[in-house]
C-alpha cells in the first residue's frame, strides 16, 4: 500500500479509518436526504445575480486511487471521490448537493482535479481544485468555472481542508473534508471584485 502525501499519521492496516470514513459518508447522506426531504421550510432561493454570498460546509466522500511510484519518496495518484457536502449560513447557494471530484496527485508537485456539485434539482455548478498533495491535513483552493440552472454563469471561491484521508490496500479511499468556507456570486453578468477575474 502507497499512502498519499501527509496521511503519514493513518495506519490503514487497521482498517478503522475506512469504516470511519464509511460511517461518515452514510451519516452525511442520510443528512442530506433528510434536508432535501423536508417539507416545512421554502426551498433555497438562488442568488440575485450581481450578489455576492458567503458559505461554510463539510464534505465526507469515498471512491478509489490508482498509485505510480515514480522512484524513492515520490508517488503520483489519480482518483475519484464521490460524497454528500451540506452548506450552512444564512447566505448559501444552496443546502446539500452530491459532490463528485476526479483528480490527479503528486506529493512532489501538488494536485489539480475537477469537481461537479449537483444539487437535489439536478442543477449544477462546476469548478476546478488545486493544491497540497491529497492527505490528511492538505489545503485546496476551489474555482467555480460556471454551472446549470440556477448556478449558471457561477463565480467564486473556495478553500477547504481534508480532516483526515485514510485508503486500503485495494485502493478505497475515504476521507472528511473540514473548513469548507467560499463565496458565490451568480449570473453570467456577474462582476468579480476589484483584482479578481471572470471566468
Amino acid at each position: 500500500m502507497v499512502p498519499f502525501q501527509g496521511d503519514a499519521g493513518v495506519n490503514s492496516r487497521r482498517g478503522s479509518p475506512i469504516l470511519l470514513g464509511r460511517l461518515w459518508v452514510a451519516l452525511a447522506s442520510l443528512l442530506l436526504a433528510a434536508a432535501c426531504g423536508q417539507q416545512s421550510g421554502p426551498a433555497p432561493t438562488p442568488p440575485p445575480p450581481g450578489e455576492w454570498r458567503t458559505f461554510e460546509g463539510t464534505w465526507t466522500a469515498a471512491g478509489t486511487r490508482h498509485t505510480l511510484s515514480l522512484g524513492p519518496n515520490h508517488r503520483a495518484s489519480v482518483f475519484n471521490l464521490t460524497g454528500s457536502l451540506l452548506l450552512s449560513g444564512e447566505q448559501r447557494p444552496g443546502v446539500g448537493f452530491r459532490a463528485q471530484v476526479i483528480g490527479y496527485s503528486d506529493n512532489l508537485a501538488g494536485m489539480q482535479g475537477r469537481c461537479v456539485w449537483t444539487d437535489e434539482r439536478g442543477d449544477q455548478a462546476y469548478s476546478e481544485l488545486k493544491g497540497e498533495a491529497v492527505g490528511t491535513g492538505s489545503r485546496i483552493v476551489g474555482t467555480f468555472l460556471g454551472g446549470t440552472g440556477r448556478y449558471a454563469g457561477v463565480i467564486g471561491e473556495y478553500t477547504f481542508r481534508w480532516q483526515f484521508v485514510a485508503e486500503s490496500e485495494d485502493g478505497d479511499v475515504s476521507g472528511r473534508v473540514v473548513d469548507l468556507k467560499g463565496r458565490v456570486q451568480v449570473g453570467s453578468a456577474a462582476v468579480p471584485p476589484a483584482g479578481g477575474r471572470t471566468q
